[in-house]
């Protein structure tokens, strides 16, 4: 599996494919959690953090699995469709200074 990085992306050594694999794996039975539920019952979005129907809300990775991150409690936000989209594979610093720059 490739990953897709745009030309202005940070320069990083994706994580092994077994690591991406196995926690994708996780991220899936996380979401069939009580605990992913009680996030997404919440409605509230960790980046905008603005109001959503559950449905609208998606498993957010701060550190992204392809940068090595895991599918953990600590590690895992809900988020809108939209700034999910827009944090991509990035961190929320690599984030904040993108958006700075733009």
């Amino acid at each position: 599996m490739k990953n897709d990085l745009s030309a202005d992306s940070l320069f990083f050594a994706p994580a092994p494919e077994a690591h991406q694999k196995k926690e994708k794996a996780k991220a899936k039975e996380l979401r069939a959690s009580q605990w992913w539920k009680q996030q997404l019952g919440k409605g509230i979005c960790y980046h905008c953090e603005q109001k959503f129907l559950k449905q609208d809300l998606t498993m957010d990775h701060l550190i992204p699995i392809v940068r090595g991150g895991v599918s953990s409690k600590n590690n895992c936000v809900p988020s809108c469709k939209d700034c999910n989209s827009k944090k991509g594979y990035l961190t929320r610093a690599e984030l904040a200074l993108k958006q700075i720059s733009d």
